[in-house]
């Protein structure tokens, strides 16, 4: 593996990177760049090049998938039994791996065990219990995720402590100094330990840190952007003298911010190293210019950056397209429609993929894929109705119908938690099989086996009594699922338990459940004869449906992902949906943003168009039913950043009514927000709530009545006074009157019937 071979083998900035094997080298590696093929030749030049002996050659990655895929490479060019001694592994893994070497220096024994988050929980739950805190103030999950960012940033519960400046903050020190008492007792560590203890004993000892780095001569770390401090100094660390140290990242990539990333360390690479060389890795491999040129474009509205610009050899390519819809379904209908479309001009459907913010938007593509009978795959996310939290609020839909489904009673009945103990459930279990009865009828009658004591017998009595309110309600309402299902959230505590968990999953929760009462209000409009028994079955048919493609197990199946999700793959074609300011960017419009965050969705944004390597199509929709309400949002502001000579037709600009929209929010001025024409003013409407103003000749008339929000003419949408459109139910009708607000509402005569109806608009059909 000689200079001439890496000539041959990369071009003018790769090979440099390759080659420039001592002291410090920080390369920005771009979206698409060939970063894998350069740490694979650079190693490479190392061992067979230079002569340097595998096992003091480390390169750490953050997955297993990365880690893997490195090593694979290696063996086809070092031989197997060289990269089987290259240290090849994720931060995690090198973590648990040294510890063990090292375990009496960090106050273990060798078979320490790995708590996962549901042992964490017990963990702190068991302390929670120890000293008297009431978990409804409190919460485990709060208290696990102060712990986590306290040990990301090495941070002992006496720092948490002398820190605290409420009582709450207090709290959560004590615990956080008794959970790890009760840690240390267990001889185990959590997932934070096999970073933080790792770091800190690099600091602490000199032995350990002298030998470690007499071993790794080389150290190489791919997606520096993804560390956080305890990564940072664990890398600080392990360098010997020679600060024979490579990272290799993207800023521009940066998108894990959440979970505790900290894009600054690249900054903080050429501070600690001031010597340290820069190569920049510009030219991408994957894609067509037209879409670098509308990744470029986004991405350099960005303040604080590395200036890079991508560049391809790869020709023009297509333009892209941009889709202005009336609604989520109408968009979920033409993204399934275009990808009928590509599959049919030849494309693999392994190679089509659809992103979305976040998972809640899921639900109206897959209709619409299944539809189209069309198969694919969940990315990073599970089925919108195999979703925990969905499923158990399904199961007590059921109980209501039918409480004699223990399947259902055994998923919900500790859920949310009532004090139930397994010992207990598993006591009555035993006992309906002697009885030769269900759960239900057992606990209805109060037949309880002797050992069953009195505590957990009125804990199942209360089960009992809030089964029974939700049948009450089924009843009272049989053809209104949708509110059947906030009955349920509201009377089994399972919409408290998640609004008093302040943990981004819970919120990612509530917004599914959201979503779940939204679909259900969308069957009540659409089904002839609506019921809950018939809701049901459609919901367990989809279930149970499994594509030809995911039946055989084929990997040729479309691809649905969060953008997040998506983050090191790549496609021939990728739809990009939501494109709406407050979903992409999601929320963070208001005048208090925080501009960390607004950075990092234009980041993510960056992350998903350079996805694609052939086709790029990009969506919006103008009315957004969402967690239960309809939002009229401005179009992406990422759009509108987008050259008009990559694009096969100009972006559609609906106007919100109130001031131009900028990077750090509504309310700045139209000179300074960046917009190609910005958010024209309008009129303040006559009452709150959002007003939609188009480009239309003349002002658009506004209508008011008693009980309506206030109405405005709707031409984008498709729909204005007059006009002819047919209902599935009611038949031909003519619009009377159209309101926007919370929804778009429509008041139609059906002359079938002989009367007026208000329906919502996207239940008509212009004709």
């Amino acid at each position: 593996m000689t200079e001439d071979d890496l000539r041959s083998l990369l071009n003018p900035q790769q090979f440099q990177a390759a080659v420039t094997t001592e002291g410090p080298l920080l390369v920005f590696a771009g979206a698409g760049s060939g970063k894998t093929r350069v740490i694979t030749y650079r190693t490479a030049h190392l061992v067979k090049g230079l002569g340097v002996a595998p096992w003091r050659v480390m390169c750490v990655t953050f997955t297993n998938k990365a880690a893997g895929e490195m090593r694979e490479r290696l063996k086809g060019v070092l031989g197997e039994r060289a990269a089987r001694d290259l240290w090849i592994a994720t931060f995690h893994a090198t973590g648990a791996k040294l510890l063990r070497r090292y375990h009496e220096h960090v106050g273990l024994s060798n078979s320490f065990s790995i708590f996962d988050d549901s042992d964490q929980r017990s963990v702190v739950n068991r302390v929670l219990e120890d000293l008297g805190l009431d978990d409804k103030r409190i919460a485990a999950k709060d208290v696990l995720s102060a712990i986590d960012r306290a040990k990301q940033d090495l941070r002992t519960p006496l720092d948490l402590a002398e820190a605290a400046e409420t009582e709450h903050e207090a709290r959560v020190a004590e615990v956080y100094a008794n959970y790890e008492h009760k840690m240390r007792a267990a001889n185990a560590v959590d997932f934070g330990d096999l970073l933080s203890k790792l770091a800190q004993l690099l600091e602490q000892d000199d032995f350990v840190r002298a030998e470690l780095q007499s071993r790794f001569e080389y150290v190489m770390v791919d997606e520096f952007q993804d560390t956080n401090a305890a990564q940072y100094s664990i890398v600080r660390r392990l360098i010997g003298p020679k600060k024979n140290v490579c990272v290799v990242g993207d800023d521009d990539q940066a998108i894990y911010r959440w979970r505790g990333a900290d894009s600054r360390n690249i900054q903080f690479f050429t501070r600690d190293f001031p010597d340290a060389k820069v190569v920049k890795l510009e030219q991408n491999y994957r894609s067509t210019a037209n879409i670098l040129k509308a990744a470029n474009a986004v991405i350099a509205r960005l303040d604080r950056r590395e200036k890079k610009q991508l560049f391809t050899n790869n020709g023009d390519g297509a333009r892209l397209d941009v889709w202005g819809c009336r609604d989520e379904r109408e968009e979920a209908q033409r993204i399934a429609e275009g990808v009928r479309q590509a599959i049919r001009q030849g494309v693999p459907k392994k190679e089509i993929a659809v992103f979305y913010r976040i998972h809640a938007q899921s639900r109206p593509i897959e209709e619409a894929m299944r539809a189209q009978n069309i198969a694919y795959t969940i990315v990073g996310g599970q089925r919108f109705f195999e979703r925990a939290e969905v499923k158990d609020v399904l199961a007590y839909i059921r109980l209501a119908q039918n409480p004699n489904d223990d399947v259902s009673l055994l998923r919900v009945i500790n859920t949310p938690t009532r004090g139930l103990g397994k010992t207990s459930l598993d006591r009555l279990v035993a006992h309906a099989r002697v009885r030769s009865s269900t759960l239900w009828k057992l606990i209805a009658s109060g037949d309880y086996p002797d050992d069953v004591g009195g505590a957990a017998r009125n804990r199942f009595k209360e089960f009992w009594t809030i089964v029974i309110e939700l049948r009450k309600a089924a009843q009272l309402s049989p053809r209104s699922p949708a509110d059947l299902c906030v009955e349920v959230l509201e009377r089994t505590g399972y919409k408290a338990m998640l609004l008093a968990d302040k943990s981004i999953e819970a919120q990612g929760r509530w917004e599914n459940l959201q979503e779940l009462v939204g679909s259900m209000r969308d069957y009540e409009h659409e089904a002839e004869d609506p019921t809950l028994s018939d809701y049901l079955e459609r919901v367990t048919l989809d279930q149970g449906e499994v594509t030809e493609g995911e039946e055989k197990g084929s990997k040729d199946v479309i691809s649905l992902m969060s953008v997040h999700s998506a983050k090191g793959l790549e496609f021939e074609h990728v739809f990009v949906s939501g494109m709406e300011d407050g979903m992409f960017p999601y929320k963070g419009i208001n005048p208090g943003a925080d501009p960390d965050e607004m950075d990092e969705e234009r980041r993510l944004a960056y992350v998903a168009i350079t996805r694609a390597r052939k086709r790029l199509t990009m969506s919006y929709a103008t009315f957004r039913q969402l967690f239960g309400q309809t939002k009229v949002q401005p179009v992406s502001r990422f759009l509108l950043e987008l050259p008009d000579d990559v694009l096969n037709a100009p972006v559609r600009r609906p106007r919100l009514g109130g001031a131009p929209v900028s990077d750090r929010g509504y309310g700045s001025s139209g000179a300074s927000s960046g917009f190609r024409g910005g958010f024209s003013s309008a009129p303040k409407p006559t009452e709150s709530g959002p007003r939609v103003v188009y480009d239309v000749e003349e002002p658009a008339p506004a209508y008011k009545e008693s009980g309506a929000r206030t109405g405005v003419r709707d031409d984008a949408a498709g729909f204005q006074r007059g006009m002819r459109v047919k209902h599935a139910k009611f038949g031909l009708g003519r619009v009377e009157l159209v309101e926007a607000g919370g929804e778009v509402k429509l008041t139609v005569y059906f002359p079938a019937i002989g009367q007026s109806k208000r329906v919502l608009a996207e239940f008509v059909q212009p004709v």
